[in-house]
């Protein structure tokens, strides 16, 4: 309003003989305001329309970048840059000035998203920290076509430092090996952690309270801190800190490329110690590092041992005599020949017990991608079935019960000539089924006097389900 009123006092005297100079000494502004405000009422009088701001001739440190900026535009234009990691681009390329004048020129050629609201609620140091997962389709170089890569986080809320992780799944063990990772990282543990209801942490809610998963408790009780879980329809309240894949989304996967998933963890550990760790937080006003310093004392001290991640399952040692594990076959002694053995899986290796618990082999877990499937000493290549002797096969058969001795009796006098291969077949059905189903079809068998193991193993996989094989402790991982 005051700038109108100038106007139209200046317009007013001039047309009534005022010069310039003197309406400048009167109003106390420049001449050549005076010129621009009579400019642009005669051009509003005349056209219709304002004059065009007289365009800058200076040079700005920018103009050297404007391409490689629009270059990176236009290459990362599904997830386009941020204007910070646009500054960190082209400072590698030796631009010295600030950011201020990036920010200006992106608003010209882009326009300026609103970003959404974060709700925050400060805690005492050492007191919280949450952790939770997320998926994006990346396209590794080598591959050369999209893969969904999964990432785990866990935030101190105090200090708001972060570790990042990049897992294979979303299991319960899973889970409790990146929590592991996480304590090492950050020194100590949190008093109280926050989970989002994943089955690897919560069961079922009752009453309004939540149910965790016995095992989880067990990691809890483990690393003494206290298990929260956000409540079912309440998603902000996972929003205690910050978004915790915001800044990744943002700085880590924004306008980079990644050879394979081993480049991916090789840059997201360099990032989170030279970048992340080190950032200015906007609301703390602090790098997280500098803050982890002071919550470090307050965080409970790791235990002497970490909480046991192996997986303890059973499993049926196969014609090959070997045990069969996420697609790769593990050596066992022949004499295990389609006997039922713990098997006791860590990070790093495979244990292989014998039926009354005894420890017989130990194998290193084979690395994922690896072509060969068999990980021990590998048998002839024509050779890859092992044979029982036929007093051991008799015997293992005769522990099933009566019905088998007297189908074992009937077959000599029926099949002489080969009864041990019927009764070699019917001893590696117990890969597949259960010994109750089993004798239920060689008591059938003997019934109507069909003697041949084909006709056994038709009947089993007409009425019965395949074996699942069942699982020691934990219980049977379940995806988050």
């Amino acid at each position: 309003m005051k700038d109108d009123r100038l106007d139209n006092n200046i317009i007013t005297l001039f047309s009534r003989g005022w010069a310039i100079r003197r309406l400048a000494r009167e109003f106390n502004v420049s001449r050549n305001r005076v010129r621009r405000i009579l400019i642009r009422h005669h051009m509003l009088r005349d056209q219709g329309e304002e004059p065009l701001p007289p365009k800058s001739t200076r040079r700005s440190k920018l103009d050297a970048y404007k391409e490689y900026i629009g270059e990176q535009l236009e290459e990362f234009a599904a997830t386009p840059p941020t204007c910070q990691r646009l500054f960190e681009l082209i400072q590698e390329k030796g631009y010295d000035g600030g950011i201020t004048i990036l920010k200006d020129y992106l608003a010209t050629i882009r326009p300026k998203a609103k970003p959404d609201p974060i709700f925050t609620v400060e805690t005492e140091p050492g007191q919280r920290g949450q952790h939770d997962w997320s998926d994006y389709t990346l396209t590794f170089t080598r591959i050369g076509k999209p893969e969904t890569v999964t990432f785990f986080s866990f935030i101190l809320s105090y200090s708001r430092r972060q570790y990042l992780q990049v897992t294979e799944d979303k299991t319960q063990t899973t889970l409790f090996r990146a929590l592991i990772n996480s304590f090492t990282h950050l020194k100590g543990v949190p008093g109280e952690i926050r989970s989002d209801n994943q089955k690897a942490c919560v069961d079922r809610w009752e009453a309004g309270k939540p149910v965790f998963n016995a095992r989880y408790l067990q990691f809890a009780t483990h690393y003494q801190f206290r298990p929260l879980a956000i409540r079912p329809g309440k998603p902000s309240e996972n929003l205690k800190v910050e978004r915790p894949f915001y800044y990744l989304e943002t700085n880590f996967l924004n306008a980079r490329h990644f050879l394979d998933r081993q480049d991916l963890k090789d840059q997201l550990a360099h990032w989170l110690r030279t970048r992340n760790d080190v950032r200015i937080h906007r609301t703390t006003q602090r790098s997280p590092l500098d803050l982890h310093q002071e919550e470090v004392s307050s965080l409970i001290p790791l235990p002497r041992k970490p909480f046991d991640t192996s997986t303890l399952v059973y499993r049926i040692v196969n014609n090959e005599a070997c045990i069969e594990w996420e697609g790769y076959f593990y050596r066992a002694p022949h004499e295990l020949l389609f006997e039922s053995c713990p098997v006791r899986i860590t990070p790093d290796e495979l244990f292989i017990y014998s039926p009354d618990c005894e420890l017989l082999v130990i194998h290193p877990l084979a690395e994922k991608g690896r072509k060969d499937r068999y990980i021990g000493r590998p048998l002839a290549r024509r050779k890859r079935s092992v044979l029982l002797d036929a007093d051991d096969v008799i015997d293992r058969l005769k522990a099933f019960g009566p019905p088998m001795e007297t189908f074992i009796q009937e077959i000599k006098k029926h099949r002489p000539e080969n009864y041990l291969y019927h009764l070699r077949g019917i001893l590696a059905l117990k890969y597949y089924y259960h010994a109750e189903a089993i004798v239920a079809a060689v008591r059938r068998a003997t019934q109507y006097r069909v003697f041949e193991y084909r006709a056994i193993e038709n009947f089993l996989e007409t009425n019965y389900k395949k074996r699942n094989e069942p699982e020691i402790m934990p219980p049977k991982d379940k995806p988050g």
